[in-house]
């Protein structure tokens, strides 16, 4: 009998989602680990997941849907997202009056500077880690280096990097 993934889906997201301080990018690895460590997805697939969640246009929490919905179709999609994107709404509108009404308050401006080199240090976690899965070859690797050093120490669009990569793929270069 096959064992239904929906709950322990929504389970994860419902977790996750409350740390996703800087949106669902700085959670990536806590992601990985559950869906990758489950089995429901290789690295590859993962990658590829993140890959088209950030080439499609709207939030990048669509990475969510995109795994829900290779883990269990339609149903899946829809209750990852629901569980990803609900407690943090919920949690937004509760905070957000707060947030605005102590402004000018001390404690505020060192937890506001407190959360910017965490949220930096989870998101470059999750570039390193899709890293990590889409280096097949010597050329991928090659080609994720040239773009992140590129996008590093440039302001040239990551859009350029896309392009580069999508025909680097069609000449059967990575």
């Amino acid at each position: 009998m096959k064992v239904d993934p929906i709950p322990a889906l929504v389970a994860h997201f419902l977790m996750i989602s409350l740390f996703a301080v800087g949106g669902a990018n700085a959670v990536l690895p806590e992601m990985h680990r559950q869906v990758v460590g489950a089995g429901w997805m290789s690295d590859a697939q993962f990658a590829q997941a993140f890959a088209i969640a950030q080439a499609s246009p709207g939030p990048n929490v669509l990475v969510v849907t995109l795994i829900g919905w290779h883990v269990a179709g339609l149903a899946g999609a829809l209750a990852t997202t629901l569980a990803m994107c609900g407690p943090t709404c919920l949690l937004a509108y509760a905070v957000g009056g707060a947030w605005h009404r102590f402004r000018a308050a001390r404690w505020r401006r060192a937890l506001q500077a407190g959360l910017v080199p965490m949220t930096i240090g989870l998101i470059a976690a999750s570039g390193t880690l899709l890293a990590e899965g889409a280096a097949r070859s010597y050329g991928a690797v090659a080609l994720t280096l040239v773009s992140a050093l590129v996008l590093f120490f440039t302001r040239l669009s990551p859009i350029w990097m896309l392009a580069l990569g999508a025909a680097a793929g069609a000449l059967h270069l990575i």
